[in-house]
């Protein structure tokens, strides 16, 4: 006579399906990413038609902002229905942000559907990620998981590429309107390939959660976004949304205490691995957004490159990305172990980023070249890691929100880390060229007008540009060396080789 299944019994893997569910899931993910940088390149082309030149940074920040908004809900929502139907509402909610915006009329009726874009993008992003946590072992997990990082790193390079090949050879209208086939694709694929969670008693939603935490990231993006450019960091105005990000903060804190099935469990920020992810990917987040700023910048102002191919240079940075997080993956899954990897390879973004501290005008494009892809290397093992250990840490019915957390921190990282640089390098280019060019503003300086000036004043000024530009990659070279000492905290729990039978 058999006995009874025990009740930590396993089954089998089916990797045949497994593949099939990690394509749609990568497809997915690519297309949710690749919203965030296709228009970069084809916003001058947009605003053109559209109007509203000074209106145009916020294209970009409305789907960053709904992005980080809509990670934690998404998450949640995956976890309390399941990820098939939320995966399946975030490309709805997705494609109706692109239908807007192939359709908009205005500036800021774009603006309005990349913000819906943003919010279906965010929650696509992670609940993606979720999703491989509930088909695969844990051991198994970091080896997808670094081709889920290769694939956000490539969406990233793709993105501006495509992007400015479109405008070239078709209507702008095009970089929105090819997402529906490819979503509606996706949308029957995982009709198909995922299982439908059996039914379950009526959740309650965390509504005053949902508010309060939208309200905290949203403050903080809009402040990272305004303060030293639009707003003055201390100005009444900048103030009234510092108070206000705080009196969020509390709100979101006290219904969090008060809620059966909180957005963000303030336990998870009692689960070691949960705080040391999040806080390394935190610390990358800022050399990561940063460098991809400021080194384009760089080449174009000092250098004299032209704008697109300054942007390839971030080419070597995501190769260096995708293959060190392909690696680490695959090097998780054949030792079940990943503690030591982010240890290291914060130590290769710090020298990274000690040596792009030291760049000057006459640094050759191939060494700059070379220090991205170092860069890339440092940063790439810190994703998979990341999201593995933390899936690896927290209880299962959190795995979505806790993988949202690892997006979520990320953003905001890159948010704030870009706000606090620019400042930091704007106070540079007073200090360096103050007395060089007394009554302008240096910040107002454009490569055409550098390039116009006799060559002992574009010397002066290049050097000045290049001074400023040096605390930015040194902060984030120390920055660097402190996420390697809190990934040294993190707690090496064994990586399972069996998935663990649905209850």
């Amino acid at each position: 006579m058999s006995s009874p299944t025990p009740p930590n019994a396993t089954e089998p893997v089916d990797w045949s399906r497994i593949r099939l569910v990690f394509a749609a899931v990568a497809v997915t993910l690519f297309l949710a990413s690749l919203g965030q940088t296709v228009v970069t390149t084809a916003l001058p082309i947009i605003v053109g038609e559209l109007g509203g030149l000074d209106q145009i940074t916020w294209v970009i920040t409305a789907y960053l902002l709904a992005a980080t908004v809509g990670a934690p809900i998404f998450g949640k929502l995956g976890d309390l229905f399941g990820r098939k139907k939320v995966l399946q509402a975030g490309i709805l909610v997705f494609l109706t942000g692109t239908t807007i915006c192939a359709l908009a009329p205005s500036i800021w009726v774009l603006v309005a559907g990349r913000a819906v874009q943003g919010m279906g993008g965010g929650g696509l992003i992670v609940v993606s990620m979720a999703t491989i946590a509930d088909v695969l072992p844990p051991r198994q997990r970091g080896r997808f998981q670094g081709i889920l990082g290769s694939v956000f790193g490539l969406s990233t390079v793709i993105g501006p590429l495509a992007g400015g090949f479109i405008v070239q050879h078709f209507d702008w209208t095009w970089i929105f309107l090819m997402n529906l086939p490819i979503g509606a694709v996706v949308f029957v694929l995982l009709a198909v390939l995922l299982e439908t969670p059996p039914a379950r008693k009526r959740a309650s939603l965390d509504y005053a959660g949902a508010i309060g935490l939208s309200l905290v990231l949203s403050l903080l993006v809009v402040m990272a976004s305004l303060g030293g450019k639009t707003l003055a960091w201390d100005s009444a105005e900048m103030a009234f949304l510092m108070l206000g990000a705080v009196a969020a903060l509390v709100g979101f804190v006290a219904a969090e205490k008060h809620s059966s099935e909180p957005i963000l469990p303030l336990g998870l920020f009692g689960i070691n691995n949960f705080v040391v992810s999040n806080s390394v990917g935190f610390i990358t987040g800022v050399a990561m957004f940063s460098t991809i700023t400021f080194v384009p910048f760089f080449l174009q102002v000092v250098k004299g490159v032209s704008p697109a191919m300054s942007g390839l240079y971030t080419f070597p940075m995501m190769i260096g990305l995708i293959g060190a997080s392909t690696l680490s993956g695959q090097f998780m899954s054949r030792t079940g172990r990943y503690r030591i990897l982010p240890v290291y390879s914060t130590l290769v973004l710090a020298l990274a980023m000690v040596a792009l501290g030291f760049v000057g005008p006459h640094t050759p494009n191939p060494v700059i070249g070379g220090l991205m892809f170092l860069a890339g290397v440092g940063i790439g093992p810190v994703m998979g890691v990341g999201v593995t250990a933390i899936q690896n840490s927290v209880p299962a019915r959190m795995v979505g929100v806790g993988t949202a957390s690892a997006n979520m921190f990320r953003l905001i990282g890159g948010s704030l880390g870009t706000a606090a640089y620019g400042a930091l390098f704007a106070a540079g280019l007073g200090r360096h060229l103050g007395t060089v060019m007394p009554g302008t503003d240096p910040r107002a300086l454009s490569a055409q007008q550098i390039a116009a000036m006799p060559e002992a004043t574009r010397e002066v000024i290049s050097q000045g540009i290049a001074h400023a530009l040096h605390p930015v990659f040194w902060c984030s070279a120390a920055l660097a060396c402190v996420a390697s000492c809190i990934a040294l905290m993190m707690v090496e729990r064994p990586l399972a080789d069996t998935l663990p039978a649905a209850e």
